[in-house]
């Protein structure tokens, strides 16, 4: 259930990605709006690639599943700031952009992590 949840996250963040790069075309000053989208759009594939590194076993699934859960609040915190900054002018909530980004970061040591974690055999 876990990695189900993880690949419609995935699919959503890739939803909102080209939502928000057709959007960023037509608002002015789109440039938080694209950036987002880039984040949303380069995190997606990473999500079902951790799903699937996980079930192969190259990777240990648990550590590969906090990877992906990490990654999706670092998303939600970082893309839906400079989504609301963009389209409402106010912000998510204070310090959201920059602790969802040290949010991504930590998702993706995690990730690196879970390759040298992973069951032996």
């Amino acid at each position: 259930m876990a990695e189900r949840l993880l690949i419609v996250l995935a699919a959503l963040a890739g939803l909102l990605g080209v939502a928000l790069s057709a959007a960023a075309a037509h608002v002015t000053g789109g440039g938080s709006l694209q950036t987002a989208a880039q984040f949303l759009l380069f995190h997606a594939p990473a999500l079902l690639a951790l799903v699937a590194l996980g079930r192969s076993g190259a990777v240990s699934p648990k550590l590969a599943r906090l990877a992906g859960y990490v990654l999706v609040v670092g998303l939600v915190l970082f893309c839906g700031d400079l989504t609301r900054r963009a389209l409402a002018g106010e912000a998510l909530a204070p310090m959201a952009a920059p602790t969802g980004g040290v949010m991504l970061m930590i998702g993706w040591v995690l990730a690196g992590v879970s390759a040298l974690m992973r069951p032996r055999g």
